[in-house]
């Protein structure tokens, strides 16, 4: 599976790895071209008005100039251009190279400056909230993708912040729903007490045991929700060593036997007996123990949880399966939020708080590892991933 999850990017690394020489490099090669070709022109010019105009008509020229406004004679006019003009031919052409030079260098800062332009009109179209694409010269291309790949990033960043404040939203909404709930019931019971003081000895009992009950449950609950956020903000610190898997797993079956004796399930451990991992025993038995519940919950009636194990040489796979009723994709990716709960009919009275898996997921991740879920045909699946060492 990593395998092929990786192999795109390990593709698209080959082709990126294949094309960085060519990032810069149709950019690099356009100023250099403009910038040895301004060079280059320069100098021909100069060459062209040497051979065209200063080695034959524009000698003539300064001659018949000299003539006419100065009258003097042919040859004391060609004399006076001889000696100032063409004794100094070598100072007029290095002035001549350079002055063009810098006209042309000017040019080119002109067609640089387009770039800038260009880039700066990118950067503008990063504020726009759309969707629009980037799009810059040819020769600009790196620029552009690295210009759509920030604006995408930006999106992705604004959707996840949006998505993140309704989460919150959510997690306060249900949080008040499920405390409500149990703290209703105590305060109902409780006012029944005080109002009726004639009431039976045996009424009595049975409602201060009610109203007890679900003080318990109002009780877990705030202690559940309190665990989890300290996870998330990873207050609580391992305590690992070598675990006995197979023996811990054991164990969790002979404590959770009546819940699975209700529909009458069963669990399976499918592999070696000497199999260890290095964890924190107490944590990462609450995450198996959380799976197990839920798998029972959500199992056809008659049917085994197989547990199974998947060795690579950098990480350990804990396989959870079992039989029911196959879970919508949409729903698979929920499984781990907080106050969740696959069956809505389930209320927070009598199901549970929604937050079992979400401990579970936050102690994997503490571990460094990760959990998943999959269902199809019938089949439902977690996967607890965790590193060897």
């Amino acid at each position: 599976k990593i395998q092929n999850i990786l192999k795109p990017f390990g593709e698209w690394g080959i082709k990126l790895k294949k094309n960085k020489q060519d990032d810069f490099s149709v950019f690099q090669r356009k100023i250099a071209i403009r910038f040895f070709g301004s060079a280059i022109l320069s100098v021909l010019i100069v060459v062209a008005i040497y051979l065209f105009l200063w080695k034959r008509r524009l000698g003539d020229f300064i001659v018949y100039l000299l003539e006419f406004f100065l009258q003097m004679e042919h040859e004391e006019a060609f004399l006076i251009y001889h000696n100032n003009f063409r004794g100094y031919k070598e100072i007029f052409f290095t002035v001549a190279i350079i002055t063009i030079f810098l006209l042309l260098l000017l040019f080119l800062f002109r067609w640089i400056t387009r770039y800038f332009k260009e880039i700066n009109g990118g950067i503008d179209n990063l504020l726009e909230d759309d969707e629009s694409k980037i799009c810059l010269s040819r020769e600009m291309l790196p620029f552009e993708c690295k210009l759509n790949t920030v604006k995408r990033n930006l999106r992705q960043q604004k959707e996840a912040t949006a998505l993140a404040e309704q989460r919150k939203d959510e997690l306060v909404m249900y949080l008040a729903h499920d405390i409500r709930t149990p703290l209703t019931s105590v305060i109902g019971y409780l006012s029944l007490l005080e109002e009726e003081p004639d009431m039976t000895v045996s009424d009595r009992v049975k409602n201060v045991h009610i109203a007890l009950e679900k003080a318990y449950r109002l009780d877990k609950m705030v202690n559940e929700f309190f665990e989890i956020t300290r996870y998330h903000s990873k207050q609580i610190k391992l305590s690992k060593q070598n675990i006995d898997l197979y023996y811990m797993l054991v164990q969790l079956r002979d404590e959770l036997l009546p819940t699975f004796t209700m529909q009458n399930n069963s669990i399976e451990l499918d592999f070696d007996e000497n199999t260890t991992i290095y964890a924190d025993p107490e944590k990462l038995a609450r995450v198996f123990s959380n799976i197990l519940k839920n798998a029972v919950t959500y199992s056809y009636p008659n049917t085994k949880i197989i547990v199974s194990v998947e060795n690579t040489e950098k990480h350990i796979a804990i396989l959870f399966q079992n039989q029911g009723e196959t879970i919508p994709a949409e729903k698979i990716s929920s499984l781990f939020d907080k106050f969740y709960r696959l069956d809505e009919a389930r209320i927070s009275d009598t199901g549970g708080t929604g937050l079992g898996l979400a401990i579970a997921k936050e102690i994997v991740l503490l571990h460094g590892g990760t959990i998943e879920a999959k269902s199809e045909n019938e089949i439902i699946t977690f996967s607890v991933i965790l590193p060897v060492s």
